[in-house]
């Protein structure tokens, strides 16, 4: 009957198997080790293509780094961008606290993230922050803009990372996959390491970076 409709209802099965709710859930769960969940939302169910080129994009790095070893992830710098609001609340995770189970539970007020909020571009390699601007809300970030930051990078790398033949890893949104982009990185003379289409998750400043930075606890300031 499951395998014939998985979002059927207990109730019904009880019902047409004439037994108890209570019967069902422990031959369900316990005696076949069955659960009722939600689908899971993301943001494009990939295709077979797009699979294929996951997996194709991603065996070149291995190769790289069995030639050149740890050299190879050193010289990669990456980059990305989001919105940072100036003032983000503690979630529920972040104020939790110890309480003898006699006491009672904590409350607090639920309070919203502010409403003005700071667009940052930041790139990063294994050593720390290369560089980092913030643009005000409001403005927006375009081709021409992002080859400016991506010059300044250029002019900020030779000088923090004089000996290094950098890598530029960055997903490919439109912003960053543009023509005038392209152009401008090959001016420019930089290696980019590719990246798979609609892949945000394989973006370390996603995964990575902005939810530690976005998760620190407001009484604590950042570190520079």
């Amino acid at each position: 009957m499951i395998f014939g409709n998985r979002r059927i209802k207990q109730k019904d099965i009880a019902k047409e198997l004439e037994i108890s709710k209570e019967r069902f859930q422990h031959i369900i769960a316990d005696i076949l080790g069955y659960r009722k969940v939600s689908a899971r939302w993301v943001p494009r169910i990939l295709t077979d293509e797009m699979k294929m080129q996951r997996k194709t994009t991603y065996a070149e790095p291995p190769k790289h780094y069995a030639e050149e070893g740890e050299e190879f992830i050193q010289r990669i710098v990456t980059g990305d961008e989001s919105w940072v609001h100036h003032y983000d609340p503690e979630s529920k995770r972040q104020s939790m606290e110890y309480r003898h189970k006699s006491s009672p539970s904590p409350r607090k007020f639920k309070v919203v993230a502010s409403a003005r909020k700071l667009m940052l571009t930041v790139f990063w390699d294994s050593e720390g922050i290369v560089h980092i601007e913030f643009l005000k809300q409001g403005n927006t970030v375009y081709s021409e803009r992002y080859i400016s930051t991506l010059r300044k990078l250029s002019v900020r790398l030779k000088r923090v990372r004089p000996t290094k033949h950098a890598i530029l890893h960055h997903d490919n949104v439109r912003l960053h996959k543009s023509r005038q982009t392209e152009e401008a990185l090959h001016k420019m003379n930089f290696v980019v390491l590719p990246h798979p289409s609609y892949s945000p998750d394989l973006a370390p400043s996603g995964f990575n970076l902005f939810p530690k930075i976005k998760g620190t606890p407001q009484r604590k300031p950042l570190r520079k």
